[in-house]
């Protein structure tokens, strides 16, 4: 039977640049991805301009316009569910998204975070790496929780730091290693390998133990 594809929502808050590598691999790919909606919270993000272009629907909530984070997570949920969004892709959106929202897509929303988690969670992920003077660093990507950067961790990808690195070149090596992180793991949640079961990680319906290791020259686990 034939696979359908996964219908996706993607949030972002910036450039959009791991945005428009999902749109890359379901282009030219066939990444069995369908991106019903992008929603940013910033009308000036560039990366709404990647949605556009591949004219995909475009949802601008901005925090701004509400009284509190709870009114925000709320109109963006009612937007999620009229698309009928099976998996929510935070791609760099810069919100934190409260207990409510995280609980009511727990299981079924994913986040890409730039460091090797559990280490260095929230923000300047580069600089502490460096600063406690780490062999190595990396991205993950994991299941939202109510917890900052705390939920099962699904995949990562990893890179040595140099001894000349500082916070701009690791960024600037490890972006596309992101986009091929994000890419490859979008991949297993539409063949429906992924899956949450209270707490873990769930590969092939058997309980994942360690995260899965993306090889830098690989684009496949």
């Amino acid at each position: 039977m034939k696979q359908d594809t996964l219908r996706a929502a993607v949030l972002i808050s910036g450039t959009g640049s791991n945005l428009k590598a999902l749109i890359n691999a379901v282009e030219s790919s066939g990444l069995k991805l369908n991106i019903v909606r992008v929603v940013s919270n910033r009308e000036d993000a560039p990366g709404i301009g990647h949605a556009r272009a591949a004219s995909i629907p475009v949802s601008v909530i901005s925090h701004t316009e509400f009284p509190d984070r709870q009114a925000h997570d709320a109109a963006v949920a009612e937007v999620l569910q009229q698309d009928r969004a099976e998996l929510i892709i935070l791609a760099g959106y810069m919100r934190i998204l409260g207990e409510d929202f995280a609980n009511q897509y727990c299981g079924r929303m994913i986040n890409l975070h730039p460091s090797l988690l559990p280490l260095y969670k929230g923000l300047d992920t580069y600089n502490r790496a460096l600063k406690s003077g780490d062999s190595e660093t990396g991205a993950s990507i994991h299941f939202v929780t109510a917890g900052l950067d705390s939920g099962p961790v699904i995949s990562q990808i990893k890179i040595p730091i140099l001894p000349d690195d500082d916070a701009a070149s690791l960024s600037a090596r490890l972006g596309p290693l992101e986009h091929q992180l994000l890419v490859a793991t979008v991949e297993l949640f539409c063949n429906r390998q992924i899956s949450y079961q209270q707490g873990t990680v769930l590969y092939q319906n058997k309980i994942m133990k360690h995260p899965l290791q993306l090889k830098p020259d690989s684009l496949f686990f």
